[in-house]
């Protein structure tokens, strides 16, 4: 008898579980973020395959990528633990990405969503993701990509705060990356890859994270929306996108 799979979830349930309120306007940005992350992640794992997800404190989507699965969440930040996902097979683990407290090769899938941006030595946490990383498993990563701007539509600048503003707000320490900054950084070419955040989609970002009321974003949602979900429905991995979701096999 062949052993059970736990199956990659369905990407309309996935995708209900977006953290962001409004998730067709102001959280739009989070749920094409996980639209691409379903499209390069493995579509099963074996029973007793194990996930680590890096710097997930306060998502939680390997656990909802992989429902059932075995998940360990790690985060620098110990009050995490307290939110975590529940099932039985859900764990927290307080730890430092560069330096990661488990044995070589003992997972199955390790992911990197929107991390190493937010890493001085990201040499360290890569190298450190394939080494927990077992021959054949797979090293999922999202991040911006390296010549993404905020806003992007220049007529929202004096509604908007600067982007250095924000990119201290969210702790980054680099713009992003290029898929050839990322090759070199893993020491071989993706095995898959989606973009998100185009230039469409790109207006609902602007316009969530300016300082604009909320009877003002409101009726921008309003006004750009055939043109914005119209762009999110055609968009495909070939579209260009402000932001990378990319997976390498060990």
């Amino acid at each position: 008898m062949a052993e059970a799979v736990i199956a990659r979830a369905r990407l309309r349930p996935f995708l209900a579980g977006n953290p962001f309120p409004h998730g067709w306007t102001e959280g739009l940005f989070y749920r094409e973020k996980m639209r691409a992350i379903h499209r390069i992640a493995p579509p099963s794992l074996g029973p007793d395959d194990r996930v680590l997800e890096i710097g997930g404190g306060r998502s939680g989507l390997a656990a909802m990528l992989y429902p059932g699965a075995d998940v360990t969440t790690l985060d620098l930040d110990p009050q995490y633990a307290a939110n975590q996902p529940a099932g039985a097979r859900n764990r927290f683990v307080c730890g430092d990405a560069r330096a990661l407290p488990f044995a070589d090769e003992h997972f199955t899938v390790v992911t990197l969503f929107d991390v190493l941006e937010h890493i001085l030595e990201h040499e360290q946490a890569a190298a450190e993701a394939l080494r927990v990383t077992r021959p054949g498993g797979f090293v999922l990563v999202s991040t911006p990509a390296a010549d993404w701007h905020y806003p992007m539509y220049g007529w929202l600048r004096r509604h908007a705060p600067h982007e250095r503003e924000l990119m201290d707000e969210w702790g980054h320490v680099r713009r992003g990356y290029t898929v050839e900054e990322l090759t070199k950084l893993f020491g071989a070419a993706p095995v898959a890859s989606a973009s998100f955040i185009n230039a469409a989609t790109a207006f609902y970002h602007d316009v969530a994270f300016s300082r604009l009321g909320r009877r003002s974003r409101t009726l921008l949602y309003a006004a750009a929306a055939p043109l914005v979900l119209g762009a999110y429905a055609l968009h495909g991995n070939r579209t260009k996108g402000t932001e990378i979701a990319l997976a390498w096999r060990k």
